[in-house]
């Protein structure tokens, strides 16, 4: 009896999943708005369903009619072109701007300095024409927007076309996270988010890139016609105190 009045109390004090709206979320987020919606959760009993991947994807999804009932871009292109074209009833707000950083397994290379932080490319890149193959990661430039920024990092410094024959691309910056830390890898450009976050701190060493070097981060999320009563609360959550400094926590800035 004791045991059943337990699990009947857990199923009433649990937020019911069923229904939870689903927020489509760029993947330099996955810690930083875990962390976020556990807390807007707590405070409010009210659950969410986090989907991360590339923002260009998600805005051809949102564009096709993909049920998300609020969008977190890691670039605010894709929200002011849905807005644009007629797909939501507004731009949004900016809840933060995301940095790039040079990211590279810990421990088994020296660290680039700020004053170099590509070195670790130039290294790659010289052991390439001395018969090495160290992969270069970063998320595909086509519609992830920290591939974009590492694009312009590379061409800014004129190494785009010497690194092509190293480059692996991420379909997202996650999956381009995961090849910067992999063996063969010298590392990668990718979300300075991901290189701070507990789960990945102490496989990684990073250096932050100049943020003058790339076209600024700045991430906006918009609701979608489908938004309800959470997502509209989600939304407004996000842009309080507490949610600003988890991002500020996750390597993100919000002033």
């Amino acid at each position: 009896m004791r045991l059943l009045l337990l699990l009947c109390g857990w199923l009433l004090s649990a937020p019911v999943m069923a229904g939870a709206p689903i927020v489509a979320a760029a993947s330099s987020l996955q810690f930083a708005l875990e962390e976020a919606a556990q807390q807007f959760t707590q405070q409010t009993g009210q659950a969410l369903r986090l989907n991360f991947g590339s923002s260009g994807n998600f805005r051809r999804q949102i564009a096709q009619g993909a049920p998300f009932e609020l969008f977190l871009s890691a670039d605010e292109g894709f929200v002011q072109a849905l807005y644009d074209e007629g797909y939501v009833d507004n731009a949004g707000v900016i809840y933060a701007r995301g940095r790039l950083a040079w990211v590279q397994p810990a421990g088994r290379y020296s660290v680039p300095s700020e004053q170099a932080p590509l070195a670790g490319v130039q290294e790659a890149i010289t052991a390439w024409e001395e018969g090495q193959r160290l992969r270069i990661a970063i998320a595909s430039p086509e519609h992830a927007p920290y591939g974009m920024a590492a694009r312009d990092v590379l061409q800014k410094a004129g190494l785009w076309e010497a690194s092509e024959p190293l480059r692996v691309q991420g379909e997202n910056v996650s999956q381009a996270m995961q090849f910067a830390l992999s063996d063969e890898a010298r590392g990668g450009l990718v979300a300075y988010s991901l290189a701070v976050a507990p789960a990945l701190a102490e496989r990684s060493e990073a250096v932050l890139m100049p943020e003058t070097w790339y076209t600024p981060l700045r991430q906006r999320m918009v609701l979608t016609p489908q938004a309800g009563e959470v997502a509209h609360a989600f939304y407004e959550w996000l842009q309080q105190e507490d949610a600003k400094a988890i991002f500020e926590t996750h390597g993100f800035s919000t002033d």
